[in-house]
């Protein structure tokens, strides 16, 4: 698995700055799965991040995986 704010691999760095970063405001830059750039639109309700191979996730996705 790939960071999803900086897509160095997670085992290769400590990426606790970049889980505060994602934690606060800020959407995913890289996918998870293959670490790919993702086209990110920011909305006042939101925001969505897409990659080409794997699709899109939401903010919405994120607050219910943190429920």
């Amino acid at each position: 698995m790939f960071c999803t704010w900086c897509g160095v691999p997670e085992d290769e760095a400590d990426h606790g700055s970049c889980r505060q970063r994602l934690a606060l405001v800020d959407p995913p830059r890289f996918c998870r799965e293959c670490a790919r750039r993702m086209i990110v639109q920011v909305t006042p309700g939101g925001w969505t991040a897409r990659c080409s191979r794997h699709g899109e996730s939401s903010s919405s996705d994120s607050l219910e995986a943190t429920s």
